[in-house]
């Protein structure tokens, strides 16, 4: 097969594209300029895609005597990723931007553009697996090793991107051997530090980042019975679960901390209560997709389990397709769950689908 390998510049992609020649393909590398700033340098092992992460990846590709190219994408990046980020929150929301990275870039726009040259698949990184059903459909399923799954943040994948998904580390035990191959084949990043936080924003600053492109104004923060009890300096500077900086001045009635359980930001408020609050019995949500072929009937009631974060446990639960909106009744009840997160679903190992979530509702009584 034509293979394009996306190569980040971390030990993972590299090693995927090694992996993606030594079975036989066609291999050519590929990095992804997202950054508008190109003089951007990584920082340790926060932010990723800068021209450091560059260099490294045509590093990797000389070694493995592939063809290598730089394709930019930034304007696409900044309108799909960033720009969403930025509306999700004004929205008193809480994107997850590594997935909607996957979404947009990742297995749309750089999948769109590789299937148009000629390609027949795209190669990365990721901890996952794709597995043919009985009748030769792709399926979406954890990787191997629990701690490096990444199924969650690829949950958006459909099933016409899965027919030319390659994940070549999918079946790996851990970590460790892929760093331990990766220097056994002379990879200069094999000992390279994992990225983590938000890469556009790199100092991990999300509030301040925020605050430079979201309007603030003070508002009322209200309990559950709707009394004020303090003032935010702006709704959006918060998310759901928070328990620092509300600044209230003063015990709640029984002398227990007050976390944040909803955000509007047509009113301007912050609704905080106990911790047991933040227990969620429902979740509901649009943007439905199914990672593979969809259950036979999704309006009927199914079981399953369901993750609302990237390295979060799933909780058992029951799913239908209720007028375009999945809805998600949980059978253990899920703290802090957030509009804008995304809900996963599994069935065993398999990734089922997911739904960005539009609304929750509390497993706890308003009185408590």
């Amino acid at each position: 097969m034509k293979v394009l390998a996306a190569m980040s510049g971390g030990v993972d992609s590299a090693v995927a594209a090694a992996r993606a020649v030594d079975a036989g393909h066609e291999v050519v590398g590929v990095h992804l300029a997202l950054s508008r700033q190109r003089g951007t340098l990584r920082t340790g092992s926060r932010g990723c895609c800068t021209i450091e992460d560059s260099m490294d990846a045509r590093r990797a590709a000389n070694l493995l005597g592939i063809p290598f190219y730089v394709w930019d994408f930034s304007e696409r990046f900044a309108a799909d990723v960033v720009d969403d980020f930025v509306a999700e929150y004004a929205a008193g929301r809480t994107p997850n931007p590594c997935l909607r990275c996957n979404e947009k870039i990742k297995f749309a726009a750089l999948m769109e553009k590789a299937l148009a040259l000629g390609f027949d698949a795209v190669a990365t990184g990721h901890y996952a697996s794709v597995v043919r059903d009985a009748d030769g459909h792709p399926e979406l399923h954890r990787a191997a090793t629990w701690a490096k799954d990444q199924s969650y943040v690829l949950g958006v994948l459909t099933h016409a991107q899965l027919e030319h998904a390659m994940f070549p580390l999918g079946d790996t035990p851990s970590k460790d051997l892929v760093r331990a191959e990766a220097a056994a084949r002379g990879l200069t990043v094999a000992q390279k530090p994992d990225s983590h936080d938000i890469c556009f924003i790199p100092d991990g600053d999300t509030r301040g980042w925020l605050a430079d492109r979201v309007d603030l104004a003070e508002g009322a923060i209200l309990d559950r019975s709707g009394a004020r009890v303090g003032t935010h300096p702006g709704a959006l500077a918060f998310t759901v679960g928070q328990r620092k900086g509300l600044d209230i001045g003063f015990p709640a009635a029984d002398g227990k901390p007050r976390y944040v359980l909803e955000i509007r930001p047509k009113t301007n408020e912050v609704v905080v209560g106990p911790r047991e609050a933040l227990a969620i019995g429902e979740l509901a949500g649009t943007r439905v997709t199914w990672a593979g072929m969809p259950p036979a009937d999704p309006a009927t009631a199914f079981d399953c389990e369901v993750q609302v974060r990237a390295h979060g446990d799933p909780v058992p639960a029951t799913a239908a397709l209720r007028d375009g909106e999945l809805v998600v009744t949980l059978r253990e009840p899920l703290d802090g769950v957030a509009p804008g997160q995304s809900a996963v679903l599994y069935v065993g190992t398999r990734v089922l689908g997911q739904c960005t979530i539009d609304r929750t509702v509390s497993a706890v009584p308003a009185t408590v």
